[in-house]
Order: structure tokens, then sequence, then C-alpha cells
């Protein structure tokens, strides 16, 4: 059985993808991880590749989601973005969403 928050974090992120699906968005690849880190989800919105980080806090006592995605976060999230990059180059544009 799954911890309690690991549940939680699925649920958001089925939640996110659910979300972004009814906005026109396709998904591309769940959970891509490599040495540097994981991405969340990544989607295609229209010729744009959007890398989509979700964070979800039970409470905002420690900071909100937004709050929790510190510069050594985004450093991770761009290097695994490049690789994704490097790797799939077919695509010509790419942004970075965060899901709070």
């Amino acid at each position: 059985m799954k911890a309690a928050h690991l549940k939680q974090g699925e649920d958001a992120e089925t939640a996110c993808y659910c979300y972004l699906k009814s906005q026109g968005l396709t998904l591309v690849n769940k959970n891509f991880s490599c040495r540097y880190g994981e991405i969340d989800i990544i989607m295609q919105d229209k010729k744009v590749l959007v890398f989509v980080e979700v964070r979800f806090r039970k409470n905002s006592n420690f900071g909100g989601g937004l709050e929790s995605i510190t510069f050594a976060k985004q450093h991770k999230l761009r290097k695994t973005a490049e690789l994704y990059l490097q790797q799939n180059n077919q695509y010509e544009n790419a942004r970075f969403d965060v899901v709070s």
C-alpha cells in the first residue's frame, strides 16, 4: 500500500493531466526521469512541448507549491528537460508550466 502523501501526489498529477487535456493539450510522457531529476508530465500544446511540474501541498504552513520550487529544483528541471530535448529533437519550442 502506498503512503498517503504519494497517493495525494499521484491524485494531483492525475487531476492536472485531466485539466490540461480538457484545455486541448495532448500527453507525450509522464514521470520522465533521468540522472538529473524527474518531470511530472510532458504534454504538447499545438507545436509547443510543455514540461509540467505539479506541486501539491496539503497546507501552506511551510509555503505553497510555487515557493517549493527552489533555484536548485529549477536547475534540475532545466537539465532534465535539456536531456529530454536532446533525445527527442523533433520539438522546436518548449516551455515550463507549474500547476500548484
